[in-house]
């Protein structure tokens, strides 16, 4: 038929697309705007401003959470057996930081009191008032390249793949990649090494960890870093979260 402007309208009754090939005309249709053009991808400077966004509103609407994590050091090449455990309660309030309450622990001691104890207490320190915005995935913190093109499946979602490097050195700060949804920019995976070793005993560190989404927010639920030095040699940490229970902003 014609429209008043003199322009062919095209109208496609949805209960006939039942042939072979619809899904593949679906897509075709899609990847183009209402007026038949390429469908705009975003560009750099849009993905950083989601990413920004993302650590905002996540900042203003979580007011606090409780979790519970595992810790399991691993020695050498032996990723099967624990040389320590540990399981603790998570408590994180904004505006006073996190706290933790030990519920078990086993193994080595010396790991237990040197290596578990003291990544704690770090994380106590990192997530100050003053201290925890330095620690956030933002433009103010890292120097972001975001790799535009097709997007990634990351876990089953579609991801912008983002090379950041850090604009301070420090133990909580790396250089390497992060994984954002491509729809909200909030974080699904991220990659690297830390910019500086937590002790003078170990070398190098590379860090990975994952986040599930938890009410509409990203939330870590594993994470892995890797040390090697010829004084301790190879040594491995495994941490999971799960029991999310979130405390956030009224209307949220």
């Amino acid at each position: 038929m014609m429209c008043n402007s003199g322009r062919i309208c095209r109208t496609v009754k949805w209960d006939r697309l039942k042939a072979a090939g619809t899904f593949a005309w679906i897509a075709i249709v899609l990847s183009f705007g209402l007026d038949g053009t390429p469908a705009q991808q975003p560009d750099a400077a849009a993905v950083i401003r989601g990413i920004d966004a993302s650590v905002q509103i996540r900042y203003e609407n979580v007011l606090g959470f409780t979790a519970i994590e595992h810790y399991a050091v691993f020695r050498g090449q032996d990723e099967t057996h624990p040389a320590a455990e540990m399981t603790v309660k998570d408590i994180y309030r904004k505006g006073a930081g996190k706290t933790y309450e030990i519920q078990s622990r086993s193994g080595s001691s010396l790991i237990l009191h040197f290596g578990l104890q003291p990544l704690l207490d770090n994380e106590q320190e990192i997530n100050l008032p003053g201290n925890v915005e330095k620690s956030w995935f933002t433009s103010a913190n890292y120097d972001m390249k975001p790799q535009l093109g097709a997007s990634v499946k990351v876990d089953g979602r579609d991801c912008v793949a983002v090379a950041v490097t850090a604009r301070r050195a420090a133990p909580n700060t790396i250089n390497g990649t992060i994984w954002v949804d491509a729809k909200d920019g909030s974080l699904v995976q991220i990659q690297g090494v830390a910019t500086k070793s937590a002790s003078a005993l170990t070398g190098a560190t590379n860090m990975m960890r994952q986040y599930v989404q938890v009410d509409g927010f990203s939330m870590a639920t594993h994470a892995r870093a890797e040390s090697n030095s010829s004084l301790i040699g190879r040594s491995v940490v495994v941490i999971d979260y799960s029991n999310y229970q979130m405390e956030l902003k009224a209307g949220k």
